[in-house]
């Protein structure tokens, strides 16, 4: 069977088989920490680190993984590559640790990272598995970020707020505030919100395929 191009994986990570907006993956913490731009980013880099890890160590043992226990396996690989990522952003990133609290262990209950180590990672090469580990993941940060700056602007009034704090002096030139302190809208950064956000998004990229001349495919799974 001829390898998957390394175009389509991107593509497919970044906007076709994108995580949240075409497959529908993970969507509690997509609704749970895109309060702002900044928690939507270390969620989604967390697990993109994951993932990448996780496809590479799987696409490595995936002739010595036996069908009968390769779930309960990839479940194991991912569990290990979240605990390393979580000890190390306690170590290195703590304030944004201790705002993401739980959601970070629970990257290992997201479907999303499962789902690629079956559908891709046990049957591609390493290097392309890790690519689209590491896309899938980068999809995911970007549809997280992106769904959170709406809801951060609109509630706020501000784009990644506390950039500085949570991931260091460095990147306080992330911080912006692009509209008055009194006119935001406190339903965006509810979970009310979160959905009506999400769904708007979801709208956005069908019109888009639409207007590429792209036929609309239906998520298949569901979302954990």
């Amino acid at each position: 069977m001829m390898a998957t191009p390394y175009k389509t994986i991107i593509k497919d990570g970044l906007w076709e088989n994108n995580g949240v907006i075409a497959m529908l993956l993970g969507m509690c913490p997509t609704m749970a920490v895109t309060t702002s731009a900044t928690n939507g980013l270390g969620l989604g880099l967390a697990t993109a680190l994951v993932m990448a890890a996780s496809s590479l160590l799987v696409a490595l043992f995936r002739k010595t993984i036996t069908q009968e226990v390769r779930i309960p396996v990839f479940i194991l690989i991912i569990a290990s590559m979240t605990t390393l990522v979580d000890l190390c952003m306690n170590a290195w990133m703590h304030e944004m640790y201790k705002v993401l609290g739980l959601f970070i262990p629970l990257i290992v209950s997201n479907c999303l990272p499962l789902a690629r180590l079956e559908a891709f990672a046990a049957k591609e090469p390493v290097s392309r598995s890790f690519v689209d580990g590491l896309f899938m993941g980068i999809g995911f940060t970007l549809s997280l970020v992106v769904i959170g700056a709406i809801r951060e602007l609109i509630g706020n009034g501000t784009i990644f707020a506390d950039a500085a704090l949570l991931l260091g002096p460095a990147f306080h030139f992330m911080e912006l505030r692009l509209l008055p302190a009194d006119t935001g809208v406190l339903l965006a950064i509810l979970p009310p919100g979160g959905f009506l956000v999400t769904g708007l998004v979801l709208v956005a990229k069908r019109m888009i395929d639409l207007a590429a001349g792209k036929e609309i495919r239906m998520a298949g799974a569901h979302s954990v």
